[in-house]
């Protein structure tokens, strides 16, 4: 996680300060749009993967908590 923030950064570093909180914003509204995108399109997989293999439960829960931390940095660097 500290490697995607130190990467992300970097990135909003390009930009002026007054703009950095409307590039993470977009980057926010982005990253939910795809969460949705592949939950509508690819929901019956995933339950048929969770269903067939219950081994894959920490693993996607690991990737929920992630993507959480993730959105919570954004949406924390979007207010400032």
């Amino acid at each position: 996680m500290n490697q995607i923030i130190n990467i992300y950064d970097q990135f909003l570093a390009i930009f002026p300060n007054q703009i950095q909180g409307i590039v993470s914003l977009i980057l926010f509204i982005l990253i939910i749009i795809g969460i949705f995108k592949v939950f509508k399109k690819d929901f019956i997989w995933i339950i048929v993967l969770i269903i067939l293999l219950p081994a894959s439960i920490p693993i996607l829960m690991n990737v929920w908590n992630f993507l959480v931390e993730l959105l919570k940095y954004l949406l924390n660097k979007s207010s400032i």
